[in-house]
């Protein structure tokens, strides 16, 4: 009877903080023209599901991930649309980029919120509209995932997110998969924003070869120190958020607070940090190898994938890849 009750939704289950901060970012995000529409739908239920789930550094990751990115997007954009002919029109986010920039996070926030809040706002949100508990627990206990025949309920005075004793590092295993999507995410994104700010051209990271600034797949030092910064600002706001709400983190160690509290903050750090240069780097090659990247010789401007004006075959220069994937896509 209890876990029939617990899986009916209510207006009253409603997550109210979350909601109301999905909506004041998704409405914040379109008066700004830097979502569409459909780019602030999207953004809201985003982060309506990824603000929901009990483990708040899910949520508080999103919205830093937003807020600096979109401040970064802001100070490039000037620059950037005298460099890149449709970037004005980039600079509006659709769906499909919002989707581009979250999925996975939101994949292992709501696996999260399903293995170890089994009756949070996701799980019960799915069971009502699909009828039944989301997932099988029985066939994760199998195939050794979980010790047990349930997964450990989250308590946060009792074990830490990121433990790898817990049911065999699972929770570790979905908090550092969204802290790699952010860290890779804003990485990127800070290098290409802050990158083309170098004064001197990158240089292309297949052939080595000096490109005009804005072309896929090139680096500067500027760009990539960026990157590093990025992927550093996410493994920070995972570790501050991990040490107020889950105490659990610190209170199991026999060694000095201080020292502890410094190698937990230093090694998440200097995990987001590596991912936020692995991620731009791998965006890098992809943009360099399987996204073509077109320049006009007469507007002197890189052509994005958004470009609407009609150009002449003879003005365009291909300076890299093929034509595969879109910015998009990568």
């Amino acid at each position: 009877m209890v876990k029939e009750q617990a899986f009916r939704l209510s207006i009253s289950d409603l997550p109210i903080v979350p909601f109301c901060l999905a909506s004041f970012l998704a409405i914040h995000g379109q008066r700004k023209k830097s979502l569409s529409p459909s780019g602030a739908v999207a953004a809201f239920f985003v982060g309506l599901l990824a603000m929901a789930v009990p483990l708040r550094t899910f949520g508080v990751s999103l919205i830093v991930f937003y807020l600096v990115g979109s401040r970064a997007t802001k100070v490039g954009k000037a620059l950037k649309s005298t460099l890149e002919d449709g970037h004005v029109e980039a600079g509006y986010r659709s769906a499909m980029q919002v989707l581009s920039n979250s999925f996975t996070a939101l994949i292992a926030a709501c696996a999260w919120s399903i293995f170890f809040t089994p009756y949070s706002f996701f799980p019960s949100l799915y069971s009502n509209l699909f009828g039944g508990p989301p997932i099988d627990f029985q066939n994760f206990r199998d195939a050794g995932y979980l010790e047990s025949p349930m997964p450990s309920l989250y308590i946060s005075e009792k074990w830490c997110a990121i433990d790898p004793e817990v049911d065999n590092g699972l929770s570790r295993r979905l908090v550092f998969l969204a802290l790699g999507h952010f860290a890779c995410c804003l990485g990127d994104t800070l290098a290409s924003e802050i990158g083309i700010l170098s004064k001197s051209h990158p240089f292309l990271i297949t052939t080595f070869k000096r490109v005009p600034p804005g072309t896929n797949g090139a680096l500067s030092a500027l760009g990539t120190a960026a990157s590093a910064a990025g992927g550093l600002i996410m493994g920070l706001t995972v570790a501050i958020t991990l040490l107020i709400e889950n105490s659990a983190c610190l209170s199991g160690s026999k060694s000095d607070g201080v020292v502890v509290l410094f190698l937990f903050v230093g090694k998440l750090a200097t995990y987001g940090a590596f991912a936020g240069v692995v991620g731009s780097g791998i965006d890098s090659i992809l943009g360099a190898t399987v996204q073509q990247t077109r320049y006009s010789t007469t507007s002197k401007l890189i052509l994005t994938d958004e470009s609407t004006v009609e150009r002449s075959k003879q003005e365009i220069k291909i300076i890299s890849g093929l034509n595969i994937l879109t910015n998009n896509q990568v």
